[in-house]
């Protein structure tokens, strides 16, 4: 059996967690604190319980520089379950109760054919933009939802790039527009935006490239991702809120109101004013897996020791130092390796390519020679297969200089 020194993970996720961060998990499940119980055993409304969601709300906060005020500029740190599929529902749920409740504050009268004019602007760039975008038709009908943009009908019917802003589709008018919704980067397709969009009410899916770099927070109405890339275990979902969709800065359609118009009414474990209410304690918190985001946000804080905001630059320069050393391999042996996504959009996070063009056999030799170097994780999504480096923080710099040299060898085994 390999030792956990000898295997490098490099799994689209659940992914890595840092070695040290795992050690002294080992330690408080056993015993938190010579408190004399388990992490897990203590209640989410004890004080430890408390100051372990303060200490991550608060890393986060400096990481990336998120507004602390009640006011309207203000931001709230959520900790939800569900995952990034659960998020894409309570978006959905969340922004059109924020549009209707402004509407219904504006006019008493004729509030049926102004819903009518409701519309959720998706930016449809991969795989999971797409789940996110049929999840919103499936609740208020595909009527009220606009493809601002679908990445396939300029690719041949395949992902792999960002179509140009001068060819979206945007809702023209302002007021319509309940979100303009993005995927950060698509794990699946290997498609990471360069920077955000333009757009009404900006919500992200950041789940797998939170915390490799900064964010510009104040352009977004709401960012949320699952923990289990770069942030933790499988637990817990982090959504980022501004104060101005919120009560009392914002006003929620009454539930009345909304099965009227037939539009949904969403479950309270999913209703980010409850939960920002709550303190994200209104159901009972996976405690633990909050602990270890805290752990590992206090390892990214440790890298950048120098108080300056966000914190985040050190862990963008190291993501961007493997990548960039990955793609140059896969650039170097352009006639063994070829990379699926435009070279304006690579991903950072999830490098996917072909070996020989697609050919299987050679894939199925890639994966079995990495395999027996301890390089794990790196078969392609079963959707478009291939192969796909996941290259999250936690992958160390000596795991991608090892998957490196492996890749330099095959290649100039292929060529000989």
């Amino acid at each position: 059996m390999p030792s956990r020194d000898a295997v490098s993970y490099f799994g689209a996720g659940p992914a890595p967690l840092p070695t040290p961060v795992l050690e002294e998990a080992s330690k408080v499940l056993l015993n938190y604190h010579d408190s004399g119980i388990g992490i897990t055993e203590i209640s989410h409304r004890s004080p430890e319980a408390n100051a372990i969601l303060a200490h991550t709300q608060s890393s986060l906060r400096k990481l990336l520089d998120i507004p602390e005020s009640d006011g309207p500029e203000g931001y709230q740190i959520l900790f939800l379950q569900g995952g990034g599929s659960g998020e894409f529902s309570a978006v959905v749920y969340h922004m059109v109760s924020v549009w209707l409740g402004a509407l219904a504050k504006k006019r008493q009268q004729g509030l049926d054919q102004e819903a009518a004019r409701l519309r959720l602007d998706y930016l449809v760039t991969g795989s999971w933009s797409l789940k996110a975008s049929q999840e919103a038709a499936r609740l208020v009908g595909a009527e009220h939802v606009n493809g601002v943009t679908d990445a396939r009908k300029h690719r041949d019917g395949k992902f792999g790039l960002i179509p140009p802003p001068d060819t979206w589709t945007q809702t023209k008018t302002n007021d319509d527009v309940a979100l303009t919704y993005y995927c950060d980067n698509e794990t699946v397709d290997g498609v990471e935006f360069p920077s955000p969009p333009s757009g009404q009410n900006l919500v992200a899916d950041m789940s797998s490239n939170f915390l490799s770099r900064p964010v510009d927070i104040r352009r977004h109405a709401a960012i949320f991702g699952g923990a289990q890339k770069n942030v933790g275990t499988t637990g817990i979902t982090i959504a980022i809120v501004s104060n101005s969709i919120l009560p009392p800065h914002a006003e929620m359609a009454d539930p009345t109101l909304l099965r009227k118009l037939g539009l949904p009414v969403g479950p309270v474990v999913l209703d980010w004013p409850t939960i920002a209410k709550n303190n994200s304690l209104y159901n009972t918190l996976p405690i633990f897996d909050v602990w270890i985001a805290g752990q590992v946000m206090q390892r990214l804080l440790d890298q950048s020791p120098v108080e300056k905001s966000p914190r985040i630059a050190e862990q963008e320069a190291e993501s961007n130092k493997k990548s960039q050393m990955l793609y140059s391999v896969l650039d170097g042996h352009s006639d063994v390796y070829n990379v699926v996504p435009d070279k304006s959009v690579r991903s950072r996070m999830n490098i996917c390519f072909r070996v020989k063009g697609g050919d299987a056999e050679a894939e199925k030799a890639f994966l079995k020679g990495a395999e027996g170097k301890g390089l794990m994780g790196l078969k392609g999504h079963r959707s478009v297969g291939g192969i796909r480096i996941s290259n999250y923080n936690a992958v160390a710099v000596a795991a991608a200089e090892k998957l490196a040299r492996y890749m330099e060898e095959f290649a100039g085994e292929r060529k000989a």
